[in-house]
């Protein structure tokens, strides 16, 4: 069985990087959802597509599949850009400013 291993993004609608710092490790869908002709929904015979383990490091998350015989590949997380302002927030309410500050 393949498994994937990787660090979460952060959320697109934060700014936080909450739940960012471990690493996961997530078994693939070993087959397609069936449809439910009458409602609609979506349904599965693989309990493990809902497994999601975490790690601290990534050492521990390869040295978990590697004992328990599992493939895995590994997803290397892109590193973040920090938009850092040369004032930060304080120049908003700053007394120098060259423009009027308005919305």
């Amino acid at each position: 069985m393949r498994v994937r291993i990787y660090k979460p993004a952060r959320n697109a609608m934060q700014s936080g990087v909450a739940r960012t710092k471990e690493w996961v490790l997530e078994f693939s869908h070993s087959d397609r959802p069936d449809l439910d002709p009458l409602m609609g929904w979506t349904s599965s015979d693989d309990t493990q597509s809902q497994v999601r383990l975490c790690f601290d490091s990534r050492a521990e998350a390869e040295a978990y599949a590697k004992a328990k015989g599992l493939e895995y590949i590994v997803t290397e997380p892109k590193p973040r850009a920090h938009n850092i302002r040369p004032r930060g927030y304080g120049e908003n309410f700053a007394t120098d400013r060259k423009a009027p500050w308005t919305h």
